[in-house]
């Protein structure tokens, strides 16, 4: 993947404040109705300087490192990449990507708890040292491959929720970071702080304050081994809304002014993924094929007691699926419900639905159940904040499509760049002016990035 952002072609449509949303999305199926019918998203680039304004000015001085799994599309890591924020990467194309975009090293963090060797070599090669650790075995796969590297102890946190077995798949004790600390003296490894993640459902604002006051207690032990230890990375788990972040700074705050002050020369960081991309990205897509089956376990909770027996309960069949934009289908719940695109009448009949993807395969389902006007193949759906794990690398099962990537920012938030002195040449380079009042026909269009 190295050299993906030289080679893509892709350009950012400037919006002037008559157009929206909905006005691009309108010309994209437009153009589409007459050339295919592909699957498509529209991304954002100006929600990404908004979120990070507003985490500037919430979270500052955590810097953030964006996890470029999350999405590692070339727009959103060039924008990020010019507004300073760093890059936590899980990967050696990941790395690469970043690497591509003149990121510096130190602005660059591995962070898989499972390296494979060769990358760690290769993230030694490139200057990337600073990387998490959770066990001795790594510790060891890391002496071995990168003497230069510089350690943060991925400690576990007691999130009780449904996700705990998860969170407890990965980071260690306190009782077990002596033990790191004895493995990495013997090696000779550099071990320079703390990180820990608490999941974006954990409800209980209070395992924050249980996994700084365990930090603070690593910080502690490391000073009796003569660790020198200056970061703290209090991982991702930011869902992107404003009010679950003002809940974290409020929690968290007067815990890192009291356990990790200005003048304790600690770096606190972050992982905000989704924080910053989810609801920068909509995804369009089209019903290939529809059913009309007889099932009632189809049927929303509830519909069974209004429901008439001779109403139909419609199948859609839609282009993209969970081998491709719907993939964290397969390990989470969809919570979100399409848009409808066609206009349709408020008092008009609407029917139990389920939505599935193009493969034919018993699992490639997307909605189980829904309520929609009666739709026909050919009419678009659309699913707002699909920005993040969606568009990274995806599956080419059953011939399947990438969707295309239409970026879009509007003229404000451009000004907004330009005014920060954040706008660089090479970023400028990307942006061209749509007008908001002509039909945007193929030849003037967006450029893509598939």
């Amino acid at each position: 993947m190295k050299g993906f952002l030289e080679d893509a072609n892709y350009s950012i449509g400037l919006l002037d404040e008559g157009a929206t949303l909905a006005d691009v999305i309108d010309n994209c199926i437009y153009e589409h109705t007459h050339s295919g019918k592909r699957a498509f998203y529209i991304g954002d680039l100006g929600k990404l300087v908004k979120k990070n304004t507003q985490w500037q000015n919430m979270m500052a001085p955590i810097k953030p490192f964006y996890p470029v799994r999350c999405n590692s599309t070339p727009g959103v890591l060039e924008i990020l990449g010019t507004l300073g924020v760093g890059f936590a990467c899980s990967s050696k194309s990941e790395m690469a990507l970043v690497q591509d975009l003149g990121i510096s090293p130190e602005n660059m963090i591995y962070t898989n708890p499972c390296k494979q060797a060769s990358q760690i070599k290769y993230a030694a090669k490139a200057g990337i040292n600073i990387m998490t650790c959770d066990n001795d075995i790594e510790l060891k796969k890391i002496a071995r491959n990168h003497p230069n590297a510089k350690l943060l102890l991925h400690i576990a946190t007691e999130d009780i929720t449904a996700d705990e077995e998860m969170n407890m798949k990965f980071g260690t004790t306190l009782k077990n970071c002596r033990h790191l600390m004895e493995c990495a003296k013997e090696l000779g490894v550099q071990i320079v702080g703390v990180k820990f993640h608490v999941s974006g459902s954990c409800k209980e604002l209070q395992t924050y304050i249980h996994a700084i006051s365990d930090a603070r207690c690593v910080f502690d032990m490391a000073e009796e081994f003569g660790f020198k230890m200056n970061m703290l990375d209090i991982g991702g788990g930011f869902t992107g809304s404003e009010l679950q972040l003002e809940e974290v700074n409020r929690v968290i705050r007067p815990l890192l002014d009291v356990y990790f002050p200005k003048e304790s020369g600690v770096n606190v960081i972050a992982e905000p993924g989704c924080y910053y991309v989810s609801s920068a990205f909509t995804l369009v897509v089209n019903i290939i094929a529809k059913k009309t089956v007889e099932c009632d376990k189809l049927l929303p909770s509830g519909v069974e007691q209004t429901r008439n027996d001779d109403e139909p309960v419609f199948t859609y069949y839609i282009n993209d699926g969970v081998y491709g934009s719907f993939a964290s289908k397969l390990s989470e719940k969809l919570n979100t419900i399409p848009e409808v695109h066609k206009k349709y009448k408020e008092d008009e009949p609407l029917f139990a639905s389920s939505l599935w993807g193009p493969s034919c395969d018993e699992l490639d389902q997307i909605v189980e159940n829904c309520l929609l006007p009666e739709l026909s193949v050919g009419d678009w759906l659309i699913f707002d904040n699909m920005g993040s794990g969606t568009l990274g690398e995806q599956s080419t099962f059953n011939d399947y499509q990438r969707p295309l990537i239409y970026y879009m920012m509007s003229f404000s938030d451009w000004d907004e760049m330009q005014d920060a002195g954040i706008a660089s040449d090479t970023l400028m380079k990307n942006f061209f002016f749509v007008p908001s009042c002509i039909q945007l026909s193929p030849e003037d269009r967006f450029s893509t990035a598939a």
